[in-house]
């Protein structure tokens, strides 16, 4: 489950950068562009910030493999795809959420697998 707790981090850390360029406090765009929230950046930057501070959480308990964290890290990756389908909708280019569009979906899969619900002890709890 270390690897899963490593992703999280990854996540929490796209998560910060999304939020300082919605502040327009991270400049550096690169070659996928600036991310945008609709017309008020401002409100982007606080759920892209809440999401950072949420995927830490979850980091931690993942890396300590409580339960919680398995059911968190699948509600959170589903939230965190909503939110880049959001921001594309609000005027992000595909190249610039692409980078937490694929992590997140890893996340997802790597979360479902039978294995990771195994060590987790879901199926125990399941049936």
């Amino acid at each position: 489950m270390t690897l899963l707790a490593i992703l999280a981090g990854f996540a929490a850390l796209v998560a910060i950068i999304y939020t300082l360029q919605m502040l327009h406090l991270w400049l550096v765009t690169g070659p996928l562009g600036l991310v945008k929230f609709f017309t008020f950046n401002l409100f982007g930057a606080i759920l892209w910030g809440i999401m950072a501070a949420i995927w830490l959480w979850v980091a931690r308990m993942l890396w300590a493999v409580d339960v919680q964290g398995w059911l968190f890290v699948v509600v959170m990756a589903t939230l965190n795809i909503i939110l880049d389908l959001f921001s594309v909708i609000g005027g992000t280019p595909w190249e610039a959420i692409s980078v937490a569009l694929f992590l997140n979906a890893l996340i997802l899969i790597n979360g479902l697998l039978p294995g990771t619900k195994a060590a987790f002890g879901v199926e125990e709890m399941q049936g």
